[in-house]
């Protein structure tokens, strides 16, 4: 059996092959994603949208009350780091096709392994034998392996 192991954040994907229990991570490929570390401001000139939030009709409280910028789910960093994953996914899609993989393990930064979920079609979702919310892309191979639950290489021969 074959094992494919991501790790990754918003920045930055690695991906690994496993071919046994005991066998070395062996890296098979990366990306890179630069706008990760820009702000919001470096990647929109505009700034957000503001709005008025009105209190209710009383004696007490007229008119609008508090004044405040929209549109924080459509972040440029949140739709860069979206594109990203769609990236990732991509490469995993590639991957499957090409070499074939058993098992997924996702060692995922806790902010992006949602994002990268939503990217991963339903079709590969049943390939994934373990996530682990942890930014690893710092960590050695030996300190990546430690964190690969045994569950995921355990039937591998």
């Amino acid at each position: 059996m074959h094992t494919k192991v991501v790790v990754a954040n918003q920045a930055e994907a690695r991906f690994y092959d496993i071919e046994g229990p005991r066998a070395a991570l062996r890296l098979v490929g990366q990306l890179a994603n630069p706008d990760a570390r820009l702000h919001d401001r470096d990647l929109k000139s505009d700034r957000p949208g503001r709005v008025f939030t009105s209190a209710r009709s009383g004696a007490s409280r007229r008119g609008a009350v508090a004044r405040h910028a929209t549109g924080g789910e459509r972040r440029p960093r949140r739709q860069a780091a979206a594109t990203f994953a769609r990236r990732v996914a991509a490469e995993l899609i590639a991957a499957k096709r090409d070499h074939g993989f058993d098992r997924l393990v996702l060692l995922v930064a806790p902010a992006f392994l949602g994002i990268l979920r939503k990217a991963i079609p339903k079709t590969m979702q049943s390939d994934i034998a373990a996530e682990v919310a942890k930014d690893l892309l710092n960590q050695t191979e030996k300190e990546m392996r430690a964190h690969i639950p045994r569950h995921a290489l355990q039937t591998l021969r």
